[in-house]
């Protein structure tokens, strides 16, 4: 599902025009980013938490030319599922 269908899921299931379900969605995407980039963990219960992990540095293999590069240290999202949507996916 791409971001205008989830936008036209939601304006469907909640009665909302399209522009309504497309500011909500933006308000929701920017808040949940403003708080992954202040270092905040992100929960929403019954779906999952989002978060950010330290990824350390490490020496890996360019697979083109087999030569060592030095991927450095960094902070990436991750988002973990909540065991309710775990269930709910395994069902299927």
């Amino acid at each position: 599902m791409k971001k205008a269908e989830l936008i036209a899921a939601i304006s469907e299931k909640g009665g909302y025009t399209k522009k309504e379900a497309e500011n909500a969605l933006n308000a929701v995407i920017e808040t949940i980013t403003s708080s992954l980039e202040n270092g905040e963990k992100v929960a929403i219960s019954g779906f999952g938490s989002f978060e950010v992990r330290d990824r350390a540095a490490k020496e890996s293999i360019n697979p083109a030319t087999k030569e060592p590069v030095h991927v450095p240290a960094k902070k990436v999202p991750a988002f973990k599922a909540a065991k309710a949507l775990k269930e709910i996916v395994d069902k299927k």
